[in-house]
This record gives structure tokens, C-alpha cells and sequence, in this order.
């Protein structure tokens, strides 16, 4: 690869070594992003990175296929997604948001296409296609590359100016400005390990404690197990704690072995999360969302009526996936293997009350090494967004997953590197 050979720079403890302008930590999508963007500005930019290759976690984003961004244009309406950090996020977003992400990667011969909810995607299908594209824009800036090189902590001219970066074999990376890039702790296989809060916290700034956001729901229902890989493209989840309504959602639904995922499930798991510190949480599923209650069961009679002699188990795959009906059924108190014009007028008015409203009992979510993003991070007020400069280091800048941001399942993340990265290099860049 272009930069293993860049590994060889390897600075000495001495004084007299380079200083460099801009000096990235961490080689993920923000950190590329931020180290392509700063050499834009003629300044001699060093990435640091621990893994042996950089965009580790990148490379495994949306199954692999990487979902690039999401297609809102209209950066208001995009940063309504984002709750209240996107308030603080206007003026990062204003610099480069959805359409500066297009044009970079169009312009980059990577085309990209629209699928649900305005994902967007390489036409490749392949992260490698956007890894190509930042390591193109990283050799075409002359970034040098310092791979396998974990960073110990930072080194400090005053208590509010750093100077340098002490790396794990002892030797000391000078520069005049620095961007931390090291990201949350989802996937630390990948080596987002949070390392970066701690050093936060040792310059003086507040660092919210990191949890999973974006992850699977488990369930404690013994028949979950038996619906593996079944899915619905819409379903409507209402979420209750205690008993308590607390919100309600709608999207595609995925049950696995131990629970319930896609993209509506990842988006409610940090709330579950929190409510579940306080309470018993379930969710009531509506499976058949677009009818109401009546209409359901209007739909059933029909089924039942039509093919009277037929079993339960065969009909009722008209409204619902073959395994999903089974155990719905038993859960009703129908045998699948009776015949429909044996079915009581209670055994149907069950059934369709199972249909509107199925019980689920959240056991929990699934931990770090499953987390799409963490919550957590520096707090915002300690940010400058049209620079990305931190208010507390003044030669010091913050993006991505380094920051206390929890955003959607939907291209929102990655936009949320492309963004912060952009802006934080070209400061870093021209404030040196």
C-alpha cells in the first residue's frame, strides 16, 4: 500500500525534529477526511494512526457496502435528525454538509446512488470504493502516514497550548496544530478503544461517559429465537416503561436469535438504554401498521372465510411471513394445524389483537463490540463549530465520534465525519 512505506519516517526524541503544521491522531473517516483537507491548504500535515492500516472501522460500515451520507439537501431538515446537537452544528454544516460530501466523492469518479430512507451508497456496493477515494486524497496532499504508532498522551508547551504528542515507543511528535480524531468506542476491535476521552480530561475539558447507541435490542421471550432472520418492512413500535407510554416509532423490523435489530430498532436502543436504568421497559409492535384495528380484522374473516377447509398455518401467509404467522398463532392459542372454519371468534379476535399490538420484553441492548456509535463524548459548549477548535486548548481541534453526539441510523454518522473533519483541517490548516 501507498503509505506502509510512509511508516519508515519515524521521528527521534530529539529536539530538532520537524514540526509539523497540522498533526492528525487517528486514521478513521474524520481523520482522513481532516488530514486530506489541511495538506489542501499547502500545510505539512502528519496522520498518526495505531492500526497497521488506516479506516479500520470504516472498511466494516454498513455491512460493508458503507453508507456514505444521507440525501437531504435542505441542512435544516438534516440537522433535525441530529435533536439538540443540531443547533451547535449549524454553522460546521453550513460549511459542508450533504451536497459538499456528493461533489467530493462524485468528483472523485466514486458515483453513488439513493436507496430507502435517502441513504446513500457507493454504486460498488464496497467501502473499499470510499477508502480509495481518502487514501487518493491523502497521497495527492502528500499526507504523510505514520501507521502502527499508538499515541501515549499529549505533550504541553503551557496549560492551554500543546506542543507535541508522546508516542507509545517514547519518541516525542512536535507540531503547531493538532486534530484528534480518535473516535468513540464502538467496535474496538477496530481500535476505538476511547483512549482519547482520558487525554480530554487531563487538558481540562468535560467528557460525557461513553455507552452503546446504536445497537440491537435483546429480548427476554423464549419464542424470539425461532424468528431468526424474519423481517417486515414497516412495523410501529411503541416503547413503555413501567407501564408508561414514552414514544413511538415506525420502520423496518428484524428479529435475530437474541432479539430485534434494524434501522428504527438501532435509532430506539440509546433511549431504551437510558430508560431501562429506571424502570421495566416492553415494546408493543403493531405488525400490520397500514390497517387499523377493524380492517385487520376484517382481513382475517375473509382469509378464514375463503379458505375455510385449509389449516391456519397455510392462509395466513397473504399477511405475514410463514414463520411469523406460526408463532403469532401460538401465542393466540391456535394450532397452526387447524382449520380455519374451526377457529373460535375469540381465538381470531386474539390473533388480531397479537397482529396490533404484539408484547415485546427488552432484556437489554447489545454492548460496545455491536455499538454502530457511542453516546457520549466532549460536551458541545467546549467547541467552537465554525472552527472546530476546542475553547479550552487553543491549538487543539475536535471531530467525530470525540464529541458527545448521538445521530441516527442513516448516513447521519459518517456525514457527521465528513462535516467536522472538513472544517476542523481547513482551520487547522490556515491557523497555523
Amino acid at each position: 500500500m501507498w503509505y506502509a512505506c510512509q511508516r519508515m519516517k519515524r521521528p527521534s526524541a530529539s529536539h530538532n525534529q520537524e514540526i509539523w503544521d497540522v498533526v492528525v491522531i487517528g486514521g478513521g473517516p474524520s481523520g482522513m477526511m481532516a488530514a486530506g483537507t489541511a495538506a489542501a491548504t499547502a500545510a505539512g500535515v502528519l496522520l498518526i494512526e495505531k492500526n497497521p492500516i488506516l479506516g479500520k472501522k470504516l472498511l466494516i460500515t454498513g455491512g460493508g457496502r458503507c453508507n456514505v451520507t444521507n440525501a437531504e439537501l435542505d441542512t435544516r431538515k438534516l440537522l433535525e435528525k441530529f435533536g439538540r446537537p443540531g443547533k451547535f452544528l449549524f454553522s460546521a454544516f453550513s460549511q459542508w454538509s450533504v451536497k459538499e460530501t456528493l461533489d467530493f466523492f462524485h468528483g472523485r469518479n466514486m458515483p453513488t446512488k439513493i436507496e430507502n430512507e435517502l441513504r446513500v451508497f457507493p454504486v460498488s456496493d464496497k467501502a473499499q470504493s470510499v477508502w480509495n477515494v481518502l487514501r487518493d486524497y491523502l497521497k495527492e496532499g502528500k499526507v504523510t502516514i505514520m501507521a502502527n504508532s499508538p499515541v501515549e498522551s499529549f505533550v504541553m508547551t503551557d496549560a492551554k497550548t500543546i506542543s507535541g504528542v508522546k508516542l507509545a515507543n517514547g519518541s516525542v511528535i512536535q507540531g503547531r496544530s493538532f486534530i484528534l480524531a480518535t473516535g468513540g468506542k464502538s467496535h474496538p476491535e477496530t481500535g476505538s478503544t476511547g483512549e482519547g476521552f482520558g487525554w480530554l480530561r487531563s487538558l481540562g475539558h468535560t467528557v460525557i461517559d461513553t455507552a452503546p447507541a446504536l445497537v440491537p435490542v435483546k429480548l427476554s421471550d423464549p419464542w424470539i429465537k425461532r424468528l431468526q432472520g424474519v423481517s417486515l418492512p414497516m412495523a410501529r413500535f411503541t416503547i413503555f416503561q413501567n407501564g408508561i407510554k414514552q414514544s413511538v416509532h415506525k420502520g423496518k423490523l428484524l428479529f435475530t436469535h437474541f432479539g430485534i435489530s434494524g434501522p428504527t430498532v438501532l435509532n430506539m436502543s440509546d433511549g431504551i438504554r437510558e430508560l431501562m436504568e429506571y424502570g421495566t421497559v416492553t415494546l408493543t409492535t403493531d405488525l400490520l401498521p397500514a390497517l387499523d384495528h377493524k380492517q385487520v380484522d376484517t382481513a382475517v374473516q375473509e382469509l378464514f372465510k375463503a379458505q375455510s377447509n385449509k389449516q391456519f398455518k397455510n392462509i395466513m401467509t397473504d399477511l405475514l411471513p410463514a414463520a411469523l404467522i406460526q408463532t403469532l398463532g401460538e401465542l393466540s392459542g391456535i394450532d397452526p394445524k387447524t382449520p380455519c372454519h374451526s377457529i373460535s371468534r375469540e381465538a381470531r379476535l386474539q390473533l388480531v389483537q397479537t397482529l396490533k399490538s404484539l408484547t415485546l420484553h427488552v432484556s437489554g441492548v447489545l454492548g460496545m463490540e455491536k455499538a454502530v456509535i457511542t453516546s457520549g463524548g466532549i460536551v458541545l459548549e467546549e467547541v467552537d463549530f465554525k472552527t472546530m477548535r476546542s475553547h479550552v486548548i487553543s491549538n487543539l481541534y475536535l471531530v467525530g465520534d470525540t464529541l458527545n453526539i448521538v445521530r441516527p441510523s442513516g448516513g447521519y454518522s459518517l456525514q457527521l465525519c465528513w462535516t467536522t473533519g472538513a472544517v476542523a483541517g481547513r482551520n487547522a490548516g490556515v491557523g497555523r
